[in-house]
């Protein structure tokens, strides 16, 4: 079986030489890459008056890979050959990799480079591709191909961080530039701090009177702006800039903070001034190059960058459904996974700096796709969805305008319901902007993922021929949990704290309430989710052609549906049976309104209760322009407020 892997074009906006200097630092071992026992140099060979270098090097690898298995092939290390091909003067490093143990088992061929920017000669871009050809491994084959993926995926994921990290190591002993190789074979010796390295060759986006932005800055970064739109931008930057408290963002910052809230001056500098200060208190600008991803997470977090959308947004998978939320909040705790959405959201606003680059176009937010198979009840655990009720307010609050579109893959017939709570603290521009695909197949539907993605970057788990590096997620083992990292039982539901969005109503023994919902966009999804705090609860839904008027008279100890003109199966249909709720159980359900009409969902105390019963219920409808996909009707889901999620 033959694997081949590739990883997008990562962008260092530091000179071709000075990434050099940064590389040599790798060899022979560094610590941020401790399964590399020791690298030996075979062959170095300089010519052409010192412009190329051929170096071999022999490199000894420790073997990750459980201990059974390590005792079953019966080693502990593993050695590869790699070829490094420098050329000073073309400003490029091929290097060539290929396994030396288990050769006649295994094929192993990696390939990475790094050149020159195109288009920017102070900037250096790299590439990596490799190829996994199992012939024969003691019947493993299919492990080696996981753990392959696995090495693959962790060395892409450290080997920016490590160049970064040796030029911050180089800045701090005074080098911050190396010069290029010359003719004569003569370089100058590197500069020390006093010499900047040049991130960009283009000219100041403001006029000399600081009036009106460079054209071919806007076209480049800010994409189309009107002349009031323009004056805006520059009079709200001259309005931070006066504050003077932590600095003036770029341009593109300011845009978006300006987008979000319709150019309004006033309410973009509030909201822009309190995100800085949240910046600066939680020293968000260095969790780049300071954050150390739990274990955990590298191992069981099912989310990560691949390639671009077609209009050449970043792009980020999560696979939410096999994310275990509540094994994730248990061993890393709520606000770790806070600051994992802050690094990615983080990554998301360099990555999207470098599209603009690659692309020659302005690209100022990211897409995220979502795959929601396998998505249940179990997703739907309180802490769980208080967690992401806090990472959503606070990505809003400080992202804005940084989501493009949000597409959502084989959603079930159980995600309206969690739709129905996260949905009502998304922004509203942000939830135009989401797409969703029900159903397995979201490749071969109308306006499926193809019209988004370039074919030949589809997952292969949703159908395409593209592997990527992103964990399958799975459930984490207990014994990773902290004992005190969220509590098990936290009372109420998570959205009855905020905004008012839960509405309460007590029934009397025998008393009825129902919310009548007049649906004129057929094919829409209504959902509902409520909690029965005191008493038993009988929960019904009906549909009929009639039209009905609401009413909230609270004294209805008889239904709608009671009156001489109605008949069920003639004029009025059930269509969800009653169901018994007791005291402490939440219920979350949905239903496709295929056609327009009345839906009634109705809720009674029964006459043989000793008291009356109360009810916090919440619903939402969610429009047929907006959920592209069928979806059948879901029969009611039960939790409980002591309940755990398995």
């Amino acid at each position: 079986m033959v694997q081949q892997y590739e990883s997008p074009v990562r962008i260092y906006k530091y000179p071709f030489e000075l990434v050099m200097a940064a590389y040599e630092r790798r060899f022979p071992t560094c610590p941020q890459m401790p399964i590399v026992l020791d690298c030996e140099i075979v062959e170095d060979a300089i010519s052409n008056n010192g412009a190329k270098r051929e170096t071999t090097r022999r490199c000894k690898l420790a073997v990750e890979a459980p201990y059974l298995f390590k005792k079953i092939i019966g080693v502990d290390v593993v050695f590869f050959i790699q070829k490094n091909f420098l050329d000073l003067k073309a400003r490029t490093l091929n290097i060539e990799a290929t396994n030396e143990t288990f050769s006649s088992r295994i094929e192993i061929f990696e390939k990475c480079r790094y050149f020159a920017h195109p288009e920017n000669p102070d900037w250096t871009c790299f590439d990596q591709t490799a190829t996994l050809d199992i012939k024969n491994f003691f019947g493993f084959e299919h492990s080696m191909e996981k753990m392959g993926m696995k090495q693959y995926s962790q060395t892409t994921q450290k080997g920016k961080e490590i160049i970064e990290c040796f030029i911050n190591e180089l800045k701090k002993e005074g080098v911050t530039h190396v010069d290029r190789w010359k003719e004569d074979g003569s370089a100058e010796p590197a500069t020390t701090a006093t010499t900047t390295v040049s991130c960009t060759n283009e000219k100041p986006p403001l006029s000399r009177d600081n009036s009106i932005l460079d054209a071919d800055y806007i076209a480049k970064h800010l994409g189309q702006l009107s002349p009031l739109q323009e004056s805006k931008l520059v009079q709200f930057r001259k309005r931070i800039e006066e504050s003077g408290e932590h600095g003036v963002p770029d341009f593109p910052t300011l845009l978006r903070f300006l987008r979000a809230r319709d150019f309004s001056f006033d309410k973009a500098a509030t909201t822009l001034q309190e995100s800085m200060q949240w910046r600066a208190e939680h020293r968000i600008d260095d969790i780049l190059g300071e954050y150390k991803m739990p274990t955990v997470v590298e191992k069981y977090f099912p989310g990560g960058w691949h390639h671009h959308d077609k209009d050449g947004r970043p792009l980020y998978i999560l696979r939410l459904g096999t994310m275990d939320v509540k094994g994730l909040l248990k061993s890393v705790g709520e606000d770790e996974l806070l600051k994992l959405t802050l690094h990615v959201c983080e990554e998301g606003l360099k990555l999207m700096k470098e599209a603009t680059t690659l692309f020659e176009k302005p690209v100022w937010n990211w897409c995220l796709l979502v795959d929601l198979d396998g998505l249940s009840m179990r997703h739907l655990w309180r802490p769980g969805v208080k967690a992401l009720l806090r990472i959503i307010e606070t990505v809003e609050k400080n992202y804005p305008e940084t989501m493009g579109r949000v597409l959502i893959v084989r959603a079930p017939r159980v995600f309206p319901v969690l739709w129905t709570i996260v949905s009502a603290f998304i922004d509203e521009n942000t939830c135009s902007k989401f797409l969703f695909f029900g159903g397995p197949d979201c490749l071969h539907t109308e306006d499926g993922l193809e019209q988004y993605i370039a074919a030949e970057n589809i997952p292969s788990f949703l159908g395409g021929s593209c592997n990527t590096l992103i964990h399958e997620g799975g459930l984490i083992p207990k014994h990773l949990y902290k004992s005190d990292s969220v509590e098990e039982n936290n009372g109420a539901h998570p959205a009855h704290d905020h905004h008012g969005l839960y509405k309460s109503i007590d029934l009397k023994p025998g008393q009825m309430f129902e919310l009548i919902i007049r649906n004129t966009d057929p094919k829409s999804v209504l959902t509902w989710d409520f909690d029965v705090l005191k008493n038993d609860l009988l929960f019904a839904l009906y549909r009929t052609d009639t039209a009905i008027e609401q009413s909230f008279n609270g004294d209805a100890f008889s239904s709608v549906f009671d009156g001489a003109d109605f008949k069920e199966g003639v004029n009025y249909t059930k269509l969800e049976d009653k169901v018994k709720c007791r005291p402490k159980e939440g219920v979350q359900g949905s239903h496709e309104m295929a056609t327009a009409g009345t839906y009634v969902l109705q809720w009674m105390c029964p006459p043989s209760c000793d008291g009356p019963a109360q009810l916090m219920y919440f619903h939402e409808i969610l429009s047929s322009a907006n959920y592209k996909g069928s979806m059948t009707s879901l029969q009611s889901g039960f939790s409980s407020n002591s309940l755990q999620s398995r």
